[in-house]
């Protein structure tokens, strides 16, 4: 569709809604990683207009794929809450690594894909 204006035949350009919500970590991630690294990807989904919801839908099976994660190392490594009543900074440390482990996975399985 065009609109009249003067002389001229203008396209009539409609913007595509975006879905609500914000980019957190992990769909900023997949934003960079599509921008830097697979660019062919990032146009398309910039160009029909789902960029932001294919990041929020990354984004949700990220934050999922830790939230099974987490439970199942923690049990794995013996990370209690025993523990940490007993010694505070070992519980830290065993937690950080922990993390690193799964957002390494979440890399791996989803964010880099």
């Amino acid at each position: 569709n065009y609109l009249q204006a003067g002389d001229y035949l203008i396209p009539d350009i409609q913007e595509n809604e975006e879905p609500a919500g914000d980019l957190n970590k992990y769909g900023r991630m997949r934003l960079n990683y599509l921008k830097e690294q697979k660019p062919e990807q990032y146009s398309h989904y910039l160009m029909n207009g789902t960029l932001k919801a294919h990041c929020l839908e990354i984004q949700k099976s990220a934050e999922e794929m830790m939230d099974n994660i987490l439970p199942k190392l923690r049990e794995q490594y013996g990370v209690t809450e025993e523990l940490k009543r007993q010694n505070q900074m070992k519980w830290v440390g065993l937690m950080n690594n922990l993390q690193a482990m799964a957002e390494e996975t979440v890399m791996n399985d989803l964010i880099c894909q």
